[in-house]
């Protein structure tokens, strides 16, 4: 599959899993490309938990749903309407969960180029996380991110030491199908904003208008 058109047929994967198991060798592959991320430092601070246990999934699954009503209760009725529509996780429908750590002791603390921004030990997981979500799409696996969840809990119930932070919990499987636009822009959730509003040059608010033609005009 050519990048970009992973890049654009890329989806948060919830409704569409179907039980096929994802074959090892297939399941490295993705594994290694998001091990091939580049991180600062070659730090390389993440690990990657392979949950396939009902049991435990049947605990997450418990939480994510005890976060959504609790979420829920956040909305204003109209909003409730549409949130109702969405499916938030396919934490049990899909073939298999992954959790995606960050150890930023890894390497002893002084890591070269994060004295200034130590934040970049997670941003180099969200990389790996980029890089395996490409991937699965490439290999035709849907992949979701499941948000709604309390991390703390998540990691006394996979067992993740203490200096090691939970970044990710993602759900992976075959799938019937890709949607053609993002699940919550279908469901009137949000639209995806214009690229030339999002665009500056040299400083904030700062617009170059043949920039701003070319973002309009160009499709990928």
């Amino acid at each position: 599959m050519d990048l970009y058109e992973a890049i654009k047929g890329r989806r948060d994967v919830r409704s569409y899993f179907k039980p096929d198991p994802i074959p090892d060798e297939v399941l490295a592959r993705i594994l290694h490309a998001a091990h091939l991320a580049p991180s600062v430092g070659f730090s390389q601070p993440w690990n990657f938990i392979v949950v396939k246990d009902r049991a435990i999934r049947e605990r997450i699954k418990e939480e994510a749903e005890r976060q959504r009503r609790r979420y829920e209760e956040l909305l204003t009725e109209d909003r409730k309407a549409i949130f109702n529509k969405i499916k938030i996780e396919g934490i049990l429908e899909s073939s298999l969960n992954i959790a995606v750590t960050a150890d930023c002791t890894r390497f002893g603390p002084h890591v070269l180029g994060r004295i200034t921004m130590p934040e970049t030990c997670q941003y180099s997981v969200v990389l790996a996380i980029a890089n395996l979500w490409l991937a699965a799409r490439a290999e035709n696996v849907g992949v979701g991110w499941v948000s709604f969840l309390d991390k703390e809990l998540v990691k006394r119930i996979l067992e993740i030491p203490d200096h090691v932070e939970l970044i990710a919990y993602l759900t992976m499987g075959y799938v019937t199908s890709f949607p053609e636009r993002p699940e919550l822009e279908e469901k009137g959730w949000n639209t995806r904003l214009p690229l030339s509003d999002l665009v500056y040059q040299d400083r904030w608010g700062r617009k170059n208008e043949d920039l701003r033609r070319a973002l309009e005009e160009t499709k990928v």
